[in-house]
């Protein structure tokens, strides 16, 4: 995927929610404006790490000016061996930031133990660490799994995917041995990212608008950690997410 070489990325990213319907009504009215990459449906598995009572997704909701994630990503499952990208996600003032180093599963298990450091050179390893050292302790907390179409402008930076499917699970948490999880949306729902430098292209908002697509905000951690904390507030089951976490979401 080219998205993967990509080591620094800048943009304004813009999600709407798609029902089955306005996903076909989508893929159709691209025709002749976008591609889709040559990868086609990629499975994507994201692995989050955070505090152990969860300060950054719990910062994150709050929908503050500043946020920013760490994860270990996948494309497809991974092995001991396979790259891996290790990603630290900011935003501020609605654009995103991101940084992304290759690397291995066992290379990125010793860099959270403090066993290691990642073994790339340059201010993206050192932003990294430097992140890792300021939350101090940082665990996995949660798998997102989705399965992504990718489009592309031919000739153009925009960027636009559609995530079919979104999952999480708060146990079994590696890239190796399953992309199966709890949804996040009903079935045949999907998630839209639209990803421009700067302004969304006329035509694109021409078919937006007929399409009565809509923009809303929707983080896959997030929205997978307010489903398990009512869930486990419901069932009164305090694993894997802790009681105190769980009250403290909540009460904000």
């Amino acid at each position: 995927m080219a998205e993967q070489v990509i080591a620094v990325m800048k943009r304004y990213e813009l999600k709407y929610i798609l029902s089955p319907q306005q996903r076909a009504y989508l893929e159709k009215a691209l025709e002749g404006h976008m591609k889709i990459d040559k990868y086609g449906i990629t499975s994507i598995a994201s692995l989050y790490y955070d505090t152990p009572d969860y300060r950054l997704i719990r910062l994150s909701i709050q929908k503050p000016p500043f946020k920013e994630k760490i994860r270990l990503r996948s494309y497809g499952l991974a092995t001991e061996e396979s790259p891996v990208f290790l990603e630290l996600k900011r935003k501020y003032d609605r654009i995103v930031y991101k940084r992304r180093v290759q690397s291995t599963i066992p290379v990125v298990n010793r860099f959270f133990l403090r066993e290691g450091d990642i073994p790339a050179n340059g201010q993206i390893a050192r932003e990294i660490q430097y992140f890792r050292d300021y939350y101090g302790t940082l665990v996995p907390a949660c798998l997102i799994v989705y399965d992504r179409a990718a489009y592309f402008e031919p000739d153009g930076d925009l960027r636009l995917t559609i995530d079919g499917n979104p999952r999480y699970r708060v146990d079994d948490l590696n890239l190796t041995s399953s992309m199966e999880g709890t949804s996040l949306l009903p079935e045949g729902y999907s998630i839209l990212e639209i990803k421009v430098q700067l302004a969304m292209p006329l035509w694109l908002t021409h078919i937006l608008d007929e399409g009565k697509i809509y923009r809303g905000s929707f983080s896959k951690y997030g929205e997978a950690y307010k489903a398990q904390a009512a869930r486990l507030m419901t069932e009164r089951i305090m694993k894997p997410w802790t009681q105190s976490s769980i009250l403290y979401s909540l009460a904000q």
